[in-house]
């Protein structure tokens, strides 16, 4: 049991409480980006579900373990935004590769795959987001995906290498767009209230569990909506929330769950989930990184054009927002605006020196926040939803008598 979960701690004592019945109906994991915290997430939902005892282990066979291994599992509910689509890309270049080879770690490099699909995928079901506008479109663009899965799902046969790497980029090119699409950067209230509904369904199969990933970004009505739920929990569900952020969950659901801590791994230790995980022996630096090598443009080339941004606000200047937006390929996938954003906070660090520089930082950031809500949730296009950020900080700047100072 949690074999698969490298250097860290949390794995040792899940499975001390799981093994002595002492574990809660509501936990939470914590800890930073790429700590492995999903990944324990969904090995103790395949733990508690297993049929064989003694429970749990990793070359199980018990039908509930191999559907979990392949994330196919009903009594399995996975919630809440996260960006899939590197990864996804990252596990098909493995997949490809392996199969091209014919290598020994074929089955795991399939298994990978699949699964990086279906951390996406399983976020869609029908089940949450009944009732929603979107339900169709996000039905068409799931059948699409699962129909081509199958062709390379256990136990067929793959198709050779050229089709198999041409299946893998159609998978890809759905992905990213029922990702960049439809998965909200928030968990609505109405796919809380459809869970909720879901889980006090009494399963024929054993025990349930719910995943919520990024529980710390849900709204104020939304995390009432779940301490509802943990003041009475369901009879066999168990509820795993993550996040990077502990602070920022509210203090009465921190009350009704167990923490348990994930560290951020050493440059080595990620190096070593790199080359266990993706067969990568030659990349030197951190797990995010590596993802990031995915990109359809580099980061490095996204904050060069955030500092050309930047700097035009600092020099009271206009830029080229179209040429910003061609640079940065229309900012698709969606994770690229992210790191344009991020990038603009960072530069901002240098006015936080003054009292003056704090509240034009402050009241930046709220305008940061807006420029991603037009693109996210208002479907805003890159060029117009900066071109009105450009405006504000503009205003801003002047407001505080000229207070942003150029980046280096």
């Amino acid at each position: 049991m949690y074999e698969n979960l490298v250097n860290q701690q949390a794995g040792k004592l899940l499975l001390n409480d799981i093994k002595h019945n002492r574990l809660p109906g509501a936990i939470l994991f914590a800890g930073p980006e790429a700590s492995g915290k999903l990944t324990a997430a969904l090995e103790t939902a395949r733990i508690l579900s297993c049929h064989e005892k003694p429970q749990g282990k990793w070359i199980c066979e018990c039908p509930s373990c191999l559907q979990h291994k392949s994330l196919v599992c009903s009594n399995l509910m996975l919630m809440g935004p996260r960006d899939c689509s590197l990864e996804i890309s990252a596990a098909s270049k493995t997949f490809t590769e392996a199969a091209f080879i014919n290598a020994k770690y074929i089955d795991a490099a399939r298994y990978l795959f699949l699964r990086s699909v279906r951390k996406l995928t399983m976020r869609f079901n029908g089940i949450l987001w009944e009732g929603d506008s979107n339900l169709n479109k996000i039905g068409n663009l799931i059948d699409e995906i699962n129909e081509k899965l199958e062709q390379l799902d256990f136990p067929r046969a793959l198709p050779e290498s050229t089709e198999l790497k041409k299946i893998c980029e159609e998978i890809i090119k759905s992905c990213m767009k029922l990702e960049d699409d439809f998965l909200y950067d928030s968990i609505p209230i109405s796919q809380i209230r459809n869970m909720e509904a879901w889980a006090h369904i009494k399963s024929e199969e054993g025990r349930k569990t719910v995943i919520i990933e990024n529980a710390d970004r849900m709204q104020t009505s939304v995390r009432n909506a779940l301490l509802k739920i943990l003041e009475e929990p369901p009879e066999d569900v168990v509820f795993i929330l993550l996040t990077t952020k502990r602070n920022a969950i509210m203090q009465t659901i921190l009350s009704r769950v167990r923490t348990y801590n994930f560290t951020d791994r050493t440059i080595e230790q990620q190096g070593e989930v790199i080359q266990r995980v993706f067969h990568n022996d030659n990349f030197s630096g951190s797990l995010n990184d590596y993802l990031l090598t995915y990109l359809p443009v580099s980061p490095s080339e996204i904050k060069a054009q955030a500092r050309i941004f930047y700097n035009s606000v600092a020099n009271r200047q206009i830029c080229n927002i179209e040429e910003i937006v061609k640079k940065c390929d229309k900012f698709y996938p969606r994770i690229e605006l992210r790191l344009f954003l991020t990038n603009l906070a960072y530069f901002m660090r240098p006015m936080l020196s003054s009292q003056a520089g704090s509240e034009a930082a402050a009241g930046a950031l709220q305008l940061l926040r807006n420029c991603s809500d037009n693109i996210t949730l208002y479907n805003q296009s890159p060029a117009s939803a900066l071109e009105i950020l450009l405006r504000d900080m503009f205003a801003l700047n002047n407001s505080f008598g000229g207070v942003f100072c150029a980046a280096m």
